[in-house]
């Protein structure tokens, strides 16, 4: 009876602890708080971290919460509830900052970057409580004109040729261009809201013949080698989504001349061609797809596929889309192919945005600008006429108009949606801040608040190619190269909820190779891609990003069990590589059909690899995990074109004057079956090859192609 009584007691008092706990306290086995996670960073007009900012979060009928910017200007809330709340952020010696914010039921996590003013300093059309809309002087001479073709647009808005009412454009239900030798053409211009317009900087296809100048750079490349499976079992790299490398060469090909080595990067040639795998189906954002095939330059070794492909985009529409196009307006921007290209495209690309889309217009060159502030896209007359203003002069301060766009798209910043700056530039930066250490610091830093950032290459002769592909790399984007307004179509309005909408950020692929199938392998491509091992599986190691509906296509040359591979060590007298080791147990012989070490069939024997990937979810800090083992077997319904591009990129890069694999490959093009959706790939492709093949025999002194 005692001992019941005991028991009795010690139930109750347990019970008395549990309902006496203070408010917001949880016992050790209850769940975590329901509700979002709503982090940022607070910056002052320079993009310095400001510590010590106190950031409130109130709504109606509840206790505000509070939290406490760190040493690197970040703040963080757990457990938000959903609701709408008003966002203070105060600090002695800064104007105070009020902002909305709506946490949606579901959402598990919102970014909300902040910038604070000075008092007396103007941010633009901010909302502070003080300065609320005073305008940012303009500094730059352009800024001046593009600001004062907004202001004197009139009534019709029709600045430089565009505008008109507010009606869509040649991409938005008006008439479209008809192209005629790369020419946007009526009557020697295009259809914009159902009138001609008149053009004149817009050349016709190809461009002048510019030779490749030492002004342009590109990053080194030291092409893949083999690697035994049996000494490195694994590949892991960051995914690719750019397609620069490709344009650049067809622009080198058109002007009659092979493309640098360096300017060819075979991962970007094969993605350009957007190969239709499967789609998740499983809620997940990104799909994998396998095949295994024959290599047509090496037959005696096979090709592996690793095909990924992201989620449309996703069903309800995103929260909305701010956008920040930063525009080089230096000097160096003057020719037709480079600021009056991207004037032209940018006219045309408005005109495919949801209304209310964001759009602000940063402009650079010895100094920045506001061309124009954060305006909804259906005032077209508006930033119509400011695209129009636009026009070239001065030095090339790329860095603080980097600055100025991330401030901007931060003060215009919707948690949740799509928050994106749009470089297009030569990328030349000779002003301000050049370092690329610097840069990739600042875009880094910007990258982490939420604001992700793509780059539009133009022009030839100098152009930066390496920079560029840094900035986009660093920034979470994609990098486009712009050598046509065909192209420029294609990546703003064929291709545009890809290039805006990032469905999976910091996706990594790795590959494990079972050396009872594989000898040995080689990533095709991907050079400046490659990842340590172990940075697979860390969460805060960057990679590579993919859009909505983006697909990315690998490809590995690998070696069966069995058969000699280029670089197995053999050189004269069969000497290898590294002479085994005395000290160490030797690796018993692996037979295809077993695996393990007992001497019998096992259920993984057929597997050739395992593919894994991880991605994250944009707002999300935590990677999850795709695999997927890959056995021969099916129709290789992928693998026989992005097989022919990678060959194609292969031989420009390493053996550009080797006509007979020219003449093959050529054979090869002309009899792939596509899907009809990509019937003017493949074409636009073929004739790059009959180019390619064209010059490598005028360089043997070869005769002519027979067509």
């Amino acid at each position: 009876m005692a001992e019941r009584l005991r028991i009795l007691v010690v139930t109750i008092v347990a019970s008395m602890a549990v309902v006496w706990l203070p408010a917001g306290q949880m016992t050790p086995a209850a769940a975590p708080p329901a509700g979002a996670v709503v982090r940022g960073s607070v910056v002052d007009s320079a993009l310095n971290p400001i510590p010590g900012v106190t950031i409130t979060l109130a709504r109606d009928g509840a206790s505000p919460l509070r939290a406490t910017t760190d040493a690197d200007g970040q703040y963080q809330f757990t457990g938000v509830p959903a609701g709408t709340y008003k966002v203070r952020a105060e600090l002695a010696g800064y104007t105070t900052l009020s902002r909305d914010l709506v946490v949606r039921t579901g959402v598990d996590a919102l970014t909300l970057p902040l910038v604070l003013a000075r008092p007396g300093e103007s941010l633009g059309e901010s909302k502070s409580e003080t300065n609320a809309s005073a305008p940012v002087p303009q500094t730059t001479t352009a800024g001046q004109r593009a600001q004062g073709a907004v202001a004197g647009a009139g009534a019709n808005g029709r600045g430089g040729g565009y505008g008109g009412g507010g009606g869509r454009g040649a991409s938005g239900g008006g008439a479209t261009p008809v192209f005629r030798s790369g020419v946007a053409s009526t009557a020697g211009g295009v259809v914009l809201n159902g009138n001609p317009q008149t053009l004149d900087y817009l050349p016709a296809r190809p461009w002048p013949n510019y030779p490749p100048e030492p002004g342009e750079t590109y990053t080194h490349i030291d092409p893949n080698r083999f690697q035994s499976t049996a000494d490195h079992p694994l590949s892991t790299f960051g995914a690719d989504v750019d397609t620069a490398s490709y344009s650049n060469v067809r622009r080198f090909l058109a002007s009659g001349q092979l493309p640098p080595r360096e300017a060819v990067r075979v991962e970007e040639l094969v993605n350009y061609f957007p190969f239709a795998y499967a789609g998740p189906r499983d809620g997940r954002p990104m799909a994998l797809t396998t095949e295994i095939g024959d290599c047509p330059w090496a037959p005696a070794h096979k090709l592996v596929l690793i095909g990924a492909r992201a989620a449309a985009p996703a069903l309800p529409e995103p929260a909305g889309r701010n956008l920040v196009l930063l525009i080089d307006v230096s000097g160096s921007m003057a020719p037709p192919e480079r600021l009056p290209l991207i004037r032209t495209a940018l006219g045309m690309f408005v005109d495919t945005l949801r209304p209310d889309d964001t759009i602000s217009i940063v402009t650079y060159a010895g100094t920045s600008g506001v061309a124009l502030y954060p305006t909804p896209a259906r005032d077209r007359e508006r930033i119509q006429a400011a695209i129009a203003g636009l026009s070239a002069g001065g030095s090339t301060n790329g860095g603080e108009g980097l600055i100025t766009a991330y401030r901007v798209a931060r003060q215009a910043f919707i948690p949740g949606g799509v928050n994106r700056v749009i470089l297009a530039t030569d990328g030349d930066f000779n002003v301000g801040i050049v370092s690329e250490a610097d840069l990739q610091r600042l875009i880094e830093r910007e990258r982490d608040s939420g604001v992700f950032l793509s780059v539009f290459g133009v022009g030839a002769g100098n152009l930066k190619d390496r920079t560029m592909e840094m900035l986009a790399d660093r920034g979470n984007g994609n990098y486009a190269y712009l050598d046509s307004l065909q192209e420029a179509r294609r990546v703003l309005m064929r291709e545009g909820e890809a290039t805006l909408e990032t469905v999976a950020k910091d996706v990594k692929f790795q590959v494990e190779f079972n050396p009872a199938r594989v000898a040995a392998w080689k990533l095709i491509g991907y050079e400046d891609r490659a990842l340590a091992a172990e940075d697979f599986n860390n969460d805060r190691k960057d990679a590579g990003d993919m859009g909505a509906g983006h697909s990315v296509t690998v490809l590995y040359e690998v070696v069966p069990a069995g058969v000699p591979y280029p670089d197995d060590g053999d050189g004269p007298g069969g000497r290898p590589v590294v002479d085994p080791l005395r000290y160490q147990p030797q690796p018993a012989p692996v037979r295809p059909e077993v695996i393990g070490g007992d001497g019998r069939p096992g259920p993984l024997a057929g597997e050739w690899l395992n593919v894994k990937a991880r991605y994250k979810l944009p707002d999300s800090d935590t990677s999850e995990l795709i695999e997927q083992p890959v056995r021969p077997g099916g129709r290789a319904q992928f693998l026989p074109l992005a097989s022919a591009v990678a060959e194609f990129g292969l031989l420009l890069r390493d053996a550009p004057h080797d006509v007979e694999r020219w003449d093959a490959l050529a054979r090869t093009v002309a009899g792939l079956q596509v899907p009809a959706s990509m019937g003017a790939d493949r074409d636009g492709f073929k004739d790059l090859v009959e180019l390619g093949r064209g010059l490598a025999r005028l360089r043997q002194g070869g005769d002519p192609i027979e067509r």
